[in-house]
């Protein structure tokens, strides 16, 4: 099997670290196989797939789509580095509300599986980082949901220099936090 699969702290999450071959010609690498996906337990069919260009700074998020256009997200970066961060958002889970941060490089060719019903966040380290991320259903604009950055009942550790703030679209500074879209019944987090 090409990949090595490692549950983490959230229910569903998984880091993926794949199996690069290199030599003087450069390297090889799988960055996804349905069957050996399907054997650990990673059955969703992708559907999309997207690419992000950032420069150093930026910061993309935490954004979901609602059922019943929930997507599951393969992601990883293939230039530069960002601290991805994943929260899960599903009602009733025991790991709702909880969040997961990780450093993906180009370097390191680590990838994570984010499954439905979890929102997704990332803040690029370097300039010229391209992101790629396979998604499990289409983009619904319908669906479409985020929750803060900086929410402080998330307080996602994000490593920013004291006094230092991200680049964030005006969309993302006037996302509801968590607690808003709980309490606000026309606010549909994942179900």
């Amino acid at each position: 099997m090409p990949f090595d699969f490692k549950k983490t702290s959230l229910k569903g999450l998984f880091l993926i670290q794949p199996r690069v071959y290199t030599d003087t010609r450069g390297f090889f690498m799988e960055s996804y196989k349905k069957s050996d996906f399907e054997k650990a337990g990673i059955a969703e069919e992708f559907v999309q797939d997207n690419h992000s260009f950032s420069s150093k700074g930026v910061l993309r998020g935490i954004y979901f789509q609602s059922e019943p256009h929930a997507q599951g997200k393969l992601v990883r970066v293939i230039k530069g580095a960002v601290w991805d961060v994943s929260v899960d958002l599903i009602p009733g889970s025991s790991t709702f509300g909880k969040w997961y941060g990780i450093e993906l490089t180009e370097k390191n060719s680590t990838m994570l599986y984010i499954p439905p019903g979890f929102g997704h966040a990332f803040l690029t380290l370097e300039d010229n980082t391209h992101f790629l991320y396979k998604c499990t259903a289409e983009y619904n604009p319908e669906s479409d949901g985020g929750v803060r950055w900086n929410d402080p009942d998330l307080a996602i550790d994000w490593p920013l220099t004291e006094g230092s703030k991200p680049v964030v679209s005006d969309k993302d500074t006037v996302l509801p936090f968590l607690k808003d879209l709980i309490n606000n019944k026309q606010n549909r987090i994942i179900k």
